[in-house]
């Protein structure tokens, strides 16, 4: 399959999954509505799809909403494989990615040293 297709159909099914964490339609109670789907993989044969999970919360509470994820893997497969409508599904695999957190923390350095130079604290005097 091209790489193109291979992209929209992990854009679909990071936006068919982000659907149902924020519609609270996944019933585990690990699964927060603050998870944040960042990108989803999928490989060449359509036999995987690798789903990155990422959360402003604190990473053993974002750790427990992806096992949560993974339980309910074959409901979200199932709902998936109805409204894509392709022959063969990929399995899903749930993986912590901590991109969110780390963007965060950058940009409050950021601002921190901005505050830092506003103030004089490092002017070259």
């Amino acid at each position: 399959m091209g790489e193109y297709r291979l992209d929209r159909l992990g854009e679909q099914i990071r936006d068919e999954i982000s659907r149902l964490i924020l519609g609270a339609k996944i019933k585990d109670p690990r699964v927060s509505t603050f998870l944040s789907i960042t990108r989803v993989e999928v490989s060449g044969d359509l036999g995987y799809a690798k789903v990155y999970i990422s959360s402003f919360l604190e990473p053993s509470e974002t750790k427990k909403g992806i096992k949560g994820l993974e339980s309910a893997a074959g409901f979200i497969q199932g709902v998936l494989g109805k409204k894509l409508k392709i022959r063969q599904f990929p399995k899903l695999t749930f993986v912590f990615d901590e991109s969110i957190r780390e963007g965060f923390e950058m940009v409050r350095k950021i601002d921190s040293l901005e505050k830092s130079s506003e103030t004089g604290e490092n002017s070259p005097e």
